[in-house]
């Protein structure tokens, strides 16, 4: 899954006729000064980092002058707001804000349909107001073969007392966000505040958007708003990561191949079967080796998606050495990814010879996929022993290779 910083998603919520404040982004305190003077009285100034809670994080600003604008800008830039550096701010008219509403749609996998979300109080610890008054938030499940009618948004907003004049345009605003939503392949679309400002209008003060990023070849549209696989991580993609997203999207309904860097480390990790890969990673760690990355891969990759995995995982500089491992109970065919392997260890001329290299897998074609490792001098296994008992062979051929290996710094 993918998300999309605020500004972006704005950007398409604006083409749908709504209301947006007015609102730049930039990369220094001189740009968030020259913006707020070009906006004109108050401003908003907000980290854009692809996650929640700013403002009880401190990465949300108020400023009524450029010169404070200027301020606060320089005092968010350059910092981290849950692990992701905040390289750019919003800077944004403030809002004459009279009541704050809230109002997201996603995905309810339970029921496997879209869920919207609405009540009428919103804004920071929308969670904790809900779960000290239950009810202020209504839950209202949508057909995704229908959509959402009118007035069915109608009554959403009924049920929770709005009427009139308000009534009226918080229906319509539904509605086009829930077609932006549906059209978009969304799992996500929150505005916290939705705010209702003088004269009865409403206008979207916060948004947050996150879209699957599978579907990214039907949304030419999007590209370069979407921060491909950023729903999954914690932290920035490193450039290794970035890449295997790629490598990973060149095929996205044909097998997983996810990749997660490590700190350090060099042996290359590339396993599958679920829990089977986390046995394998705690396995590598208890008998002293130092995984690089975690890379999990399953669900039959083709040749050239574990081609190119391979080659990402070999590619982190200070990799000394691969373990590959797949639970017996998988689909993926052995032989397909011996291919991929062998190739990517072909191309970058690696020789496992000198280079540890132990493959431990069963299942789907393992007889053809033995032969071709053992052609290629790759210490192969089979059922004959477990993950685990193939871990410790790793970390072993490791200490063959480089004497003393876990003694080294950190062991």
């Amino acid at each position: 899954m993918g998300r999309l910083l605020e500004h972006h998603s704005k950007q398409l919520i604006k083409q749908l006729g709504l209301a947006v404040p007015a609102g730049e982004a930039v990369a220094t305190p001189e740009e968030a000064g020259a913006a707020a003077e070009r906006l004109g009285g108050p401003v908003v100034v907000k980290a854009l980092v692809p996650v929640g809670k700013r403002g009880k994080a401190g990465a949300v600003k108020f400023a009524g002058s450029p010169a404070e604008a200027r301020a606060a800008a320089a005092s968010l830039l350059g910092t981290t707001v849950r692990n992701f550096p905040v390289e750019q701010v919003l800077v944004e008219k403030r809002l004459d804000i009279q009541e704050e509403w809230y109002l997201s749609i996603t995905w309810d996998k339970a029921r496997k349909m879209p869920a919207v979300i609405a009540g009428t109080r919103g804004g920071v610890d929308v969670e904790e107001i809900n779960r000290a008054e239950p009810g202020r938030l209504l839950v209202r499940h949508v057909d995704p073969f229908y959509g959402l009618a009118a007035y069915q948004a109608k009554e959403i907003w009924a049920d929770l007392g709005v009427g009139g004049k308000l009534l009226v345009a918080a229906t319509g605003l539904l509605v086009k966000l829930y077609g932006l939503f549906d059209q978009s392949d969304a799992y996500l679309l929150e505005i916290n505040p939705l705010a209702v400002t003088a004269g009865d209008t409403l206008a979207v003060a916060a948004a947050v958007m996150s879209v699957d990023d599978s579907a990214m070849y039907r949304h030419p549209e999007l590209a370069g708003m979407v921060q491909l696989g950023s729903e999954r991580a914690w932290r920035p993609l490193t450039g290794l990561e970035k890449r295997m997203v790629e490598v990973n999207e060149t095929d996205p309904y044909r097998g997983t191949a996810r990749y997660t860097e490590m700190p350090g480390g060099d042996i290359g990790f590339m396993c599958g079967g679920g829990g089977g890969s986390l046995l394998c990673f705690d396995a590598l760690v208890t008998n002293g080796g130092r995984p690089a990355n975690y890379s999990e891969v399953g669900g039959n990759p083709p040749e050239e998606k574990v081609y190119g995995l391979t080659k990402g995982i070999l590619s982190k500089p200070g990799v000394k050495g691969l373990f590959v491992a797949h639970n017996i109970t998988n689909n993926t065919q052995v032989d397909v990814l011996a291919r991929g392997i062998v190739r990517a260890l072909r191309d970058m001329n690696i020789n496992p010879e000198t280079f540890p290299v132990v493959v431990r897998e069963a299942g789907v074609n393992d007889a053809a996929a033995r032969e071709i490792f053992t052609a290629a001098g790759v210490e192969y296994y089979g059922d004959e022993i477990t993950m685990t008992e193939a871990a410790a062979r790793m970390v072993r051929r490791m200490e063959e290779a480089y004497p003393g290996y876990r003694r080294q710094e950190g062991k």
